[in-house]
């Protein structure tokens, strides 16, 4: 049996042990910052050991190894295991309040404590902007999770849904979001919907969602709902099998509204079901699954 490998890696302050703590609840044995020197004997010894599912978690911390990586990763492939690498990533202004909250030291700063706090922000800025720098060929081989604004169970739940999605084929993650709280970090194509019919203006609708039947037969009375759905359908389809021949593993597509809880969410949930006859695909609602 090919053992099955899920590399952690992203920006400090992202999420990584929760990632890391959804995966050990899911049956994998994890090991929390292996430097990359050790990924090479790690992974053979597990293989000895006839070991299923093993995860890692890597940072900035393994420092003038890290650009190791990528290449490992490769072989490992090449060498028949079955591997997942997962990028979270979040916005530097969430880092920083991340940080501010906790307390904590950034990995590559230097602050020694005696400076003011606009000037501890400042370097705390620094030091994000260069781990960015120093990740960013990581991030570019792996699957991104935007962990700006969402809360750890919705981090572990969203772990779980790719781990469980089929490793051989392309899956698709729709994802609804607000654009009043940002675009998303991991969208791989992004679709405003803001021009489109808004339920929020219909009093009755506005207390529902996209996933109520009174807000999806509202929306199916209109043209240009169904014109969107099917520019965006044309689309997707025109290049999926450019995306899988690339050797990608995951496509996210963010459909943005003005509050991501009618019209985005509701062209989410008939892509989802729609390309779902051919890819595996996922459904993400940023802004209703933080209420749950």
């Amino acid at each position: 049996m090919s053992l099955e490998l899920v590399l952690i890696t992203g920006m400090s302050g992202s999420g990584k042990s929760v990632a890391l703590h959804a995966l050990e609840d899911a049956g994998y044995y994890c090991v929390d910052n292996l430097p990359p020197e050790l990924l090479m004997p790690f992974v053979a010894l597990q293989r000895e050991q006839q070991a299923e599912r093993v995860a890692i978690a890597m940072d900035v911390r393994s420092g003038v190894s890290l650009p190791l990586v990528p290449q490992q990763l490769d072989r490992l492939r090449q060498e028949g295991v079955s591997l997942r690498s997962l990028f979270l990533d979040s916005t530097t202004d969430a880092l920083v309040r991340r940080y501010s909250e906790t307390r904590r030291r950034h990995p590559l700063s230097r602050h020694d404590g005696r400076t003011d706090a606009p000037e501890q922000q400042r370097v705390l800025v620094q030091a994000i902007e260069l781990e960015r720098e120093l990740l960013a060929e990581l991030r570019d081989g792996a699957d991104v999770i935007d962990t700006s604004i969402i809360r750890p169970a919705q981090l572990q739940s969203y772990i779980k849904a790719l781990i469980a999605a089929p490793e051989s084929a392309l899956t698709l993650v729709f994802e609804s979001f607000a654009f009043k709280r940002g675009v998303p970090l991991d969208a791989d194509y992004v679709f405003d919907v803001r021009m489109l019919p808004n339920p929020h203006y219909v009093p009755a609708l506005r207390p529902l969602t996209g996933r109520d039947a009174p807000v999806i037969e509202w929306l199916r009375e209109h043209d240009d709902v169904a014109r969107m759905y099917g520019d965006i359908e044309q689309f997707l389809l025109r290049w999926l099998d450019a995306l899988a021949r690339d050797h990608r593993s995951y496509v996210t597509v963010a459909i943005g509204c003005t509050g991501g809880q009618h019209r985005s969410v509701f062209l989410v949930e008939q892509l989802a079901r729609g390309f779902s006859t051919r890819w595996a695909a996922l459904k993400r609602h940023r802004e209703l699954d933080a209420l749950g």
